[in-house]
């Protein structure tokens, strides 16, 4: 054992005497170009390429750093079983993964295997510096075979961008804007006020046919999706939804799902704010993509009926004290008209983001111009109608935990819901008001409910057809007497000057 470890301390020792033998024949800059040349002859014969991601770009951020560090943490670092560590960005609702350092996951794209590495080393002492650097350097590196080169780059890139992006998107809170200060702006040059957006309402707690839900979560999924589709053919990333119906048939409901079904963001747009088509277009040149713009109630809103051009702007008048009223004429010559808000949903100033819905509402379809209906501008007329029993089973689930169709009371209201013409809003009013009482005792009540409506809508209707009856027997009469009005009893003239048996002639002729 001794002879072992004298033979190897000789042998460390020559290794010594070698190595300071090299350091001062060879110069630091020749072993310098030796290792450059060894490592390309490496990778030269290597069958991989490598791409380093730095963290930093000069002095700003490397964006695809930063999407490849949360695009590798959510998607193939936990399938992985490489070691992560937890984070949570500011604003964000989820908590996000981090690739350890050192360490290394095996992703797939397009049948091809690609390997990363994140590695992290420690930054030399810098210099002046004015800005202030990290002390570790962190990169990652991609390895991919030379012959999968041209069918991953840059396609695979793309595809971690766009993957980063919309996992962001999702992880952080959805905003509500609305635009308070018409078409002011603040003090970061943006005229819409926004608010966390927290509407719990989403397809699977919607009072809606499941048919009629189906496709549109169908519509929407293939909106969402049709980018290439939409470039392909020529048209602008965006689609129209009208939502029509009676009051209270969840159409603010709608909204609200369709933003959390997609995780778009929502315009709120008040059209009364709005003071001229000019105010509109700066609207909606600052609105993000991704969102959903609505107008809701657009019959009452304005007066939209006219599609004749706007009188010109009186002159300024003197007031009755001699001075100059500017506001008189500026006043009638600013507002909305029909075509500024036709080419707001659908002109050319609609074409300046992408993955855009603009979302209508309305109680009274018949009151709208027929140009905003038409596709293009409203793809997609939903009607929001009185709630029906598969929408009444649902309203059951969510407010009772009901799932039982068998009992006599259900029947009932199978029978009953129809004739009733009750709106989703009312009935949940009547399940909030006795969700204290018990399933059985609430939705007995909601039964006596619709009985009591049916029996009304039938009584008025029966009044109705009786008032139509006599209002047309009267009008019948009065047209049999008609021809009686002017003559007096005798069948004479009443003025007596013989133009009404003259004017009876000329009718014979």
């Amino acid at each position: 054992m001794k002879e072992y470890w004298t033979m190897l301390a000789s042998l460390m020792g020559a290794l010594a005497f070698l190595q300071g033998v090299l350091h001062a024949v060879f110069p630091a800059e020749l072993r310098a170009a030796l290792a450059r040349l060894l490592g390309r002859l490496t990778r030269a014969f290597s069958p991989y390429c490598y791409f380093d991601v730095t963290e930093t770009d000069g002095m700003s951020n490397n964006e695809i750093y930063d999407a490849v560090q949360l695009y590798l943490s959510s998607t193939a670092a936990p399938a992985s079983g490489a070691r992560l560590s937890l984070t949570r960005p500011h604003n964000a609702t989820s908590f996000t993964f981090g690739l350890a350092a050192s360490d290394r996951v095996v992703d797939a794209f397009r049948g091809a295997a690609v390997t990363w590495e994140h590695v992290v080393a420690p930054r030399q002492s810098p210099g002046f510096s004015w800005r202030p650097l990290p002390e570790e350097k962190r990169r990652f590196t991609l390895r991919i075979r030379r012959g999968d080169r041209e069918k991953l780059l840059p396609a695979y890139l793309d595809h971690i961008l766009a993957t980063a992006q919309e996992i962001r998107r999702r992880s952080q809170d959805r905003l509500l804007y609305t635009n308070a200060r018409g078409g002011a702006m603040d003090s970061r040059g943006l005229p819409w006020d926004p608010v966390p957006f927290k509407h719990p309402s989403t397809f699977d707690t919607l009072a809606m046919d499941p048919d009629r839900k189906a496709s549109i979560m169908a519509d929407l999924r293939d909106f969402a999706a049709g980018s290439s589709f939409y470039e392909r053919t020529g048209r602008a990333w965006k689609r129209g939804y009208l939502l029509y119906g009676p009051p209270g048939t969840g159409k603010s409901s709608m909204i609200a799902a369709m933003a959390n079904f997609l995780g778009y963001d929502v315009y709120d747009l008040e059209l009364t704010e709005v003071s001229s088509n000019a105010e509109l277009r700066k609207l909606l040149m600052k609105t993000t993509s991704k969102s959903i713009i609505v107008i809701e109630d657009i019959d009452c809103s304005v007066d939209l009926t006219n599609r004749a051009a706007l009188p010109p702007a009186p002159k300024p008048r003197p007031t009755l004290d001699g001075a100059i009223d500017q506001d008189a004429g500026a006043a009638s010559g600013r507002s909305i008209t029909l075509s500024g808000l036709l080419n707001f949903t659908d002109g050319l100033w609609s074409c300046c983001g992408s993955e855009r819905i603009f979302v209508f509402t309305t109680n009274h379809i018949e009151k709208l111009d027929p140009a905003l209906l038409r596709s293009g501008r409203m793809d997609m007329h939903v009607f929001m109608s009185y709630c029906t029993f598969p929408a009444l089973k649902i309203l059951l689930k969510n407010y009772l935990c009901l799932q039982d169709d068998g009992a006599e009371v259900m029947r009932g209201l199978e029978e009953w819901i129809e004739a009733a013409e009750i709106t989703p809003a009312d009935v949940s009013e009547v399940l909030i008001k006795n969700r204290r009482n018990g399933k059985e005792r609430a939705m007995e009540e909601l039964l006596e409910v619709l009985k009591t409506r049916a029996e009304k809508r039938r009584l008025d209707g029966g009044k109705a057809a009786a008032a139509a009856k006599d209002n047309d027997e009267e009008e019948e009469k009065r047209a049999l007497e008609s021809p009686k009005e002017g003559k007096g009893p005798a069948g004479k003239d009443s003025c007596g000057d013989g133009q009404d048996e003259e004017t009876d002639a000329k009718k014979q002729l």
